[in-house]
């Protein structure tokens, strides 16, 4: 008997972790939208975006304002990334192509930064 009573208790167990990650994932899928929402109104009321996998599950959220700015967030996962830019009106893609790159505008700081990491080019100080 305690066999069947261990058996019917495990499932509970997974269940309530199931719905607590659920949970967790969600807060953070709000917490992404929030912040996605505010970087598009700051920059021309609207925003698109790329994602790309960094590494142990996490996902980077590269977005480009109307403005021409852009920025990065880091989600836990691609469906708290997805769920996220879904909740701000974000629309994401999976390649940062060249519609979305002509978009970007950069600044003294980039080009320094890139021409810093080339042999002879300045330092990054």
């Amino acid at each position: 008997m305690a066999d069947i009573k261990q058996a019917d208790e495990q499932p509970a167990a997974e269940e309530r972790t199931d719905a607590r990650a659920e949970k967790r994932t969600g807060r953070h899928a709000a917490r992404l939208a929030k912040e996605m929402r505010a970087f598009a109104a700051a920059h021309g009321g609207s925003a698109g975006g790329q994602l790309a996998h960094i590494g142990r599950g996490r996902v980077r959220v590269a977005l480009v304002g109307a403005d021409g700015e852009w920025g990065n967030l880091v989600a836990d996962s691609l469906t708290e990334a997805r769920t996220g830019a879904e909740q701000a009106g974000i629309a994401l893609q999976d390649d940062f192509d060249g519609d979305l790159a002509a978009k970007v505008r950069t600044g003294r700081y980039e080009w320094t930064r890139m021409a810093g990491i080339q042999i002879g080019g300045p330092a990054n100080g």
